[in-house]
């Protein structure tokens, strides 16, 4: 557990431009609940300033099932692993690794690492014509 709570914890921290200093975050996972099956919960709560100072807290509570919620994400990174190999590229993918995995090799931000996945996209996906029949 105490690597996943690092894992997630700097996959959140990572996106920010400003330390927010160890003491003011904390993101745990939790063991396995029997009772939750394939769904996760997360609490989330913020808390901030607004004009002249008042404070302002934010409580969400987001609940998701896990095995089709990260689904589209494994699709995504499948596609850019055949483009790679394709193209007899190895090694990490820099980009589609920081855009789709919670700690990749190098971490970037979700908005650069997206900008990095479609360049890579761009440049290794073959623009097929279609065919068209005529019919005589």
């Amino acid at each position: 557990l105490e690597s996943k709570k690092i894992s997630k914890t700097n996959a959140v921290t990572s996106q920010l431009d400003y330390d927010v200093g160890a003491k003011n975050v904390h993101i745990g996972p939790s063991d396995y609940v029997p009772w939750l099956t394939d769904r996760k919960w997360a609490y989330i709560r913020m808390e901030g300033r607004s004009f002249g100072d008042v404070p302002l807290n934010a409580e969400l509570k987001l609940e998701v099932w896990d095995s089709p919620n990260s689904a589209g994400v494994v699709i995504d990174a499948i596609r850019c692993i055949k483009l790679a190999l394709d193209h007899n590229i190895a090694g990490a993918l820099e980009g589609p690794s920081a855009y789709f995995m919670k700690s990749p090799p190098v971490q970037y931000t979700d908005s650069k690492a997206r900008e990095m996945t479609a360049a890579f996209i761009r440049a290794t996906a073959q623009v097929v014509e279609p065919v068209v029949a005529t019919v005589a």
